[in-house]
């Protein structure tokens, strides 16, 4: 996968450029199911088959330069038909701290969830944990916000696209890039995840009778 530079904090990370890849014709262009799942959300955005081919022949090109994400945001550079670049960009809604606290309370619950994430993948259980807790990790249909300094008005751009189309493959090697997007750091979620699972943990221990 691409390597991350670590920003500032824990908020910002920063993705080299993908190498050049080729992608089959009909072969789906992420490995993991939410990896997939994120290109189908890109793909609801736009019934353009044609402009959002044009951007997934751009990410396979090595047309996106770095991407850096931060909550609820991710930027990249795209080289297009000019000599500047176009800097195209997404919006995703982050959670609440209500959100937060509903979503890490339910996945500390469960120990899987937190053995998974350390693992780097997003089983069906934990997007089904949020969907019961009442919020969706991977955007709905309409959810991602396009824009782009390209003179295109599509929704996406081939310039969005293509760096929607990196996304997917960003967060095929890892889900964290995902629940950054949704507002919260991995270094902070695994610590409060870690200390919400000994607290669930010590609540579930049975407690030692008194002594007679």
């Amino acid at each position: 996968g691409a390597r991350s530079r670590p920003g500032p904090d824990d908020l910002r990370r920063t993705f080299e450029a993908v190498p050049v890849r080729t992608s089959g014709e009909g072969e789906p262009f992420a490995e993991s199911w939410w990896g997939r799942a994120w290109v189908a959300a890109l793909e609801s955005l736009s019934m353009d088959g044609p402009r959002l081919a044009r951007g997934r022949d751009y990410a396979d090109g090595g047309h996106v330069a770095a991407i850096t994400v931060t909550p609820g945001h991710v930027v990249a550079y795209v080289h297009g038909s000019r000599p500047r670049p176009y800097r195209a960009e997404l919006r995703l809604r982050t959670f609440t701290d209500p959100d937060w606290d509903t979503l890490l309370d339910a996945v500390a619950a469960r120990p899987g969830h937190l053995a998974a994430l350390l693992a780097k993948e997003m089983p069906h259980s934990l997007a089904d944990t949020a969907t019961d807790a009442g919020m969706t990790l991977l955007p709905a249909p309409g959810d991602l916000d396009p824009a782009c300094t390209c003179p295109d008005r599509g929704r996406p751009c081939k310039h969005v696209a293509a760096l929607s189309y990196q996304m997917a493959l960003l967060l095929d090697t890892d889900p964290f890039v995902l629940l950054l997007l949704r507002g919260r750091g991995e270094r902070e979620l695994l610590e409060e995840l870690a200390r919400r699972n000994a607290a669930h943990s010590a609540r579930e221990r049975p407690q030692p009778e008194g002594q007679l």
